[in-house]
Order: C-alpha cells, then structure tokens, then sequence
C-alpha cells in the first residue's frame, strides 16, 4: 500500500509539472513575451477579438522604464522648484529670522510693533516670496508633461517628464492583414519543424533566440510539438504606430489549430490529433518602413 501510494504520488505531481509546459505548446508556449517599442509595457487597447486586453510582458529584452517623478527635484504632482526663486525666498527669511532672534524685528527696523507687527511683516514677506516665485519660475501645471491615467506615454518625449508628443499612426490595410495571417501560418510551421533558421527570418532576433530556447527545450526532453491545420477564425486591429524610423501594429487573433505533443517513440503525451484547440493571443509586428512585417512579441489574451 506505501508503495502504491508512494508511486500514485510521484505520478501525480509529475502530471502537475508537465501540465503548463504541454497545454500551451504552440509557438511561444503560451507566454507573453517579446518587445513593442516604446509601449512593451502598456496594455494594448481591448478588441471585440479580446476584449479583455493582454497579459504584461513576461520576458523582454526592452529595459523596464524607471519611475518617473514627473518634474526634477519634486514630488509626483508637485511644481518643479527654481533654485534661484527658492534661494532668494530662503535668504529673505533667514534674515528676517536672524534679526528677530537680535532684537532688530523681523525686517531688522527695530520698530517693537509687537505681534501684530509681526504678522503683519510676515504677511508682506509672504507677498515679496510669492511675487519672486511666480518672476522667476512662471505658471506651470501640476500634471505638465504627463500622460493620462491609462494611456501610454506618448513617443518623442523627453525622458524624465518632458513634454509628450502623440506617436504617429501607421494605416493598416488588407495587404497587411494578410502579411500577419500568414506569419501565424509561417511561424507555427516553422515551429512546428524546428526550423530555428526560418523562424530567425520571420521574426525579430529576439523572439527567435526565444524561439530557439523553447525549442531546444524540447528536444531536450525528448519531446516534438506538432501545430497544424492552423486557422484564423478572426482578427482585429488593436493599435498601429510608428516611432525611431519604424512601424509597428499590435493584432488581436483569435485561431483554431491541431496542437499535439509526442515523445520520441511518436506516443502523443499531450493534445490530440483530432480534436481542435483554440488561442486567442495579441501579436505584434514590425517593419522598416515601407519594408516586410517580422513578428516582435506574442501576449496571451486575459
């Protein structure tokens, strides 16, 4: 009984382990991962094809932007400091200080006006600052700079807060939506071959060197995933622009495929050969522009 339990045991949690390695084992493996210019890190907008947007990034090779406080040596929020206005603030009311704390009054006229006076020179003195202030710094907007609440930052900005300008738009028309169905058809094909060498020119080298990982994975394990009869059941556009001299389009694609995974001897260990799975995954591609579109990142719908 221990030795039937025991080995019921190990078998169960080597199902668990294989279990989010094989369900996914198309192209990608079922991962987000790859990089969208200056927007790997925003959320694509939702689509009718995936309504619910796409998972973040889980590798990319594009660095995390550091937080932005918005304006150079202040808070989120808060106006940036000039340190000419605030020096000269600083120094007219450390004089003032220093001359009450020796008996000359706050403005050092020994005058002996008594609290009142004082608050009276206090409010002056709160004018003169103010005045210095809005004379040297100008009118600036708390939020200057500053993308909208779930918008991502516009392209061509400055980095660290400066003024944001919208990315152009790139038009996407019927030749490219068949350039993208047939990279889901090339690039699951070639997956499917181990053909590292087709797959380098059909995608970027980074999601080829992912690629590559994945694949060598497989063979390592002894396994071969098969992707086959792969069809695009519908597609929608979820963004397309343009920045540093190439475009780029983010498609939400809803395909049906046979997805099966076989051990060397050609036993299947996952999936099924005549039954259909489904995806529904957010693909993003690039080009030079004017030139061929190349697969730069693949996200799992949510």
């Amino acid at each position: 009984m221990r030795r039937s339990s025991a080995a019921l045991s190990a078998a169960i949690v080597a199902a668990l382990a294989l279990v989010p390695t094989l369900a996914d084992a198309r192209a990608g493996m079922g991962g987000s991962l790859g990089s969208r210019g200056g927007r790997t890190f925003s959320a694509p907008p939702s689509t009718s094809t995936a309504p619910f947007t796409a998972s973040p990034m889980d590798r990319s090779m594009t660095p995390r932007p550091a937080p932005s406080p918005g304006f150079a040596g202040g808070s989120l929020g808060s106006p940036a400091r000039s340190g000419f206005g605030s020096g000269l603030l600083g120094g007219l009311l450390g004089v003032g200080i220093g001359s009450m704390l020796f008996g000359g009054g706050f403005l050092g006229n020994g005058s002996g006006f008594g609290f009142i006076g004082l608050l009276l020179q206090l409010t002056l003195l709160f004018f003169i600052g103010r005045w210095v202030l809005r004379r040297f710094m100008g009118q600036r907007p708390a939020f200057a700079g500053m993308p909208r609440m779930g918008q991502p930052a516009a392209l061509g900005g400055v980095a660290g807060g400066g003024v944001a300008r919208p990315a152009p738009t790139v038009t996407v028309g019927p030749q490219d939506y068949a350039a993208f169905d047939q990279l889901l058809q090339s690039v699951q094909a070639a997956w499917t071959g181990h053909d590292v060498r087709t797959l380098s020119q059909l995608t970027t080298p980074e999601m080829a060197s992912y690629f590559g990982e994945q694949l060598a994975e497989q063979t390592s394990r002894g396994w071969n995933n098969s992707v086959t009869d792969v069809h695009l059941e519908k597609g929608d556009l979820s963004e397309a622009w343009s920045e540093g001299g190439r475009e780029y389009a983010t498609v939400a694609m809803r395909f049906s495929m046979l997805d099966v995974t076989r051990d060397q001897s050609g036993r299947v260990v996952d999936g099924n050969a005549e039954t259909r799975n489904a995806a529904t995954e957010l693909w993003t591609f690039v080009r030079a522009s004017g030139g061929r579109w190349l697969l730069s990142a693949i996200q799992q719908a949510r």
